[in-house]
């Protein structure tokens, strides 16, 4: 969810950028874009579609998970020169080592859960079990590798929406929202 937020702040604000610099937002060259799809296709299986994440074991599913995260890493580096992708690589690094070295899956504490589902009961999670169909497993800080990568932040209070996100996630914010406001300058801003 975090990552949708981040398009849609860059995507504003390069467009504002371009509009005050009145300039044509520009589009931008990736290379190999299309392992961005491919990673993004079992993570739909695995968490957003209703018919297929009740169905796929949690072992397949976090391997698959961990393989979309490779190729989102590879995808990066494909792109590594432009200075934006530095923070996004770095992100999917983070979120990747931390994932891998909690059994596939993002850790969440607790406490982290009971601020995100105030009204869930001891029955609707346990420590030590993945969070529902998401892509986060319950772990006591304690017992959580690199708990500081883990989904230890959330949004405040103020805001109607609740998510947990992790410092990985805050630095993929910043490299996407970097390159999409790149966009919208003079065509000399190496994005």
């Amino acid at each position: 969810m975090i990552l949708v937020v981040a398009v849609l702040v860059g995507l504003a604000a390069g467009l504002c950028r371009a509009k005050y610099g009145k300039r044509e937002y520009r589009g931008y060259d990736l290379k190999a874009a299309g392992l961005v799809l491919l990673a993004f296709i079992p993570q739909g299986f695995i968490f957003f579609l209703p018919s297929t994440r009740t169905r796929i074991p949690d072992e397949t599913a976090s391997f698959l998970f961990i393989i979309s995260l490779v190729v989102l890493i590879i995808f990066s580096l494909f792109n590594i020169r432009k200075p934006s992708f530095w923070p996004i690589t770095g992100g999917f690094l983070l979120n990747a080592l931390v994932i891998l070295l909690n059994g596939g899956w993002m850790p969440i504490s607790p406490e982290m859960v009971q601020r995100l589902l105030p009204d869930s009961t001891a029955g609707d999670w346990m420590v030590g079990e993945r969070l529902g169909y998401s892509k986060d497993i319950v772990l006591l800080p304690e017992n959580t590798r690199l708990w500081f990568l883990s989904d230890r932040f959330s949004l405040p209070d103020w805001i109607n929406y609740q998510v947990a996100f992790s410092p990985g996630d805050i630095i993929l914010f910043v490299g996407i929202v970097w390159l999409l406001w790149s966009l919208g300058g003079p065509k000399s801003v190496n994005v």
